[in-house]
């Protein structure tokens, strides 16, 4: 273990910057939820990579709230917080047009002399002379920082983030097991599945209301019962993710079972039920209920 390199290496940016798919990524496996609306991912995810020579500790966090209008948006914003002070490598991911000044957390970057990279983000959907403007525009701002343009979807240049994520990892012993992918359950992976499923169904407020537990994983020789409660905010919003008849919570369900299946190999029997908590975003009971507390 001699000379052995690990470290937490943060992933920092604005809603839909590409944080989670990045992370997918670098892991190589589906760790965190994608879906094409912002503030997708709430808590704070690892993600992890361990070779003969290093330990990579990716963390995805929560899109920077730039105006919160709930305590679960307050709550959100802390994770950023900490993930600035226990990072041993930032990645901060921009996207084209995104503006330099006026940027509080890009500031503390900046102070906390931890090493840190700009990563501009989705080059594929710009040309060669965007690109050029963009990069200009960083390193006129940024001088001294490195600047890595990268398409996590097309996944171009990863190869030169990874060197540059390795060059920086400080010597350190690992700090998990080799086997170990990721830090959360097997239980908050199905409930995300479900979640990142509403997101994708549902329009407006909606998506934005739910909240995913998990109350029953059993995994039997050759299926697994998992049942799941969505908790929504109104009464109204119950109705709708239940649609008419039950086609609503139906496809949701269908959907969320072929994810869970993909991930634990094996069948899947689940059963949804959606229950009203009234506020919950702004009630410290129901956060610290549903997790939002450390």
């Amino acid at each position: 273990m001699e000379n052995f390199k690990s470290g937490f290496v943060n992933i920092i940016g604005k809603p839909n910057a590409g944080k989670s798919t990045l992370l997918n990524i670098l892991v190589g496996e589906k760790l965190a939820s994608i879906t094409p609306k912002a503030q997708t991912t709430r808590r704070r995810l690892l993600g992890i990579v361990t070779t003969d020579t290093h330990q990579i500790i990716y963390s995805d966090t929560p899109g920077i709230v730039k105006d919160p209008m709930y305590k679960l948006h307050e709550w959100m914003n802390t994770q950023i917080e900490v993930a600035l002070h226990d990072a041993d490598i930032i990645l901060y991911m921009v996207n084209p047009g995104e503006k330099t000044e006026n940027n509080p957390i890009l500031e503390k970057i900046i102070k906390s002399k931890i090493p840190a990279c700009i990563v501009l983000n989705k080059m594929d959907i710009i040309d060669e002379k965007r690109i050029s403007e963009e990069e200009v525009k960083w390193k006129t701002f940024l001088p001294d920082t490195t600047l890595i343009s990268i398409s996590a979807l097309q996944k171009k240049n990863i190869a030169t983030l990874q060197e540059f994520i390795i060059d920086n990892l400080p010597v350190h012993p690992p700090y998990y097991d080799s086997d170990e992918l990721t830090d959360v359950s097997e239980r908050f992976m199905m409930s995300e599945m479900i979640r990142a499923e509403i997101l994708k169904q549902y329009k407006q407020e909606i998506p934005y209301s739910v909240e995913v537990i998990v109350h029953e994983f059993k995994e039997k020789e050759d299926i697994t019962v998992i049942k799941a409660t969505i908790y929504t905010g109104k009464d109204s919003h119950k109705n709708i993710i239940i649609g008419p008849k039950g086609t609503g919570i139906k496809k949701v369900g269908t959907e969320s079972r072929k994810e869970m299946e993909a991930w634990l190999g094996k069948k899947v029997f689940l059963e949804l039920f959606v229950k009203v908590k009234e506020n919950w975003k702004n009630d410290e009971r129901s956060l610290k209920y549903f997790g939002y507390d450390s």
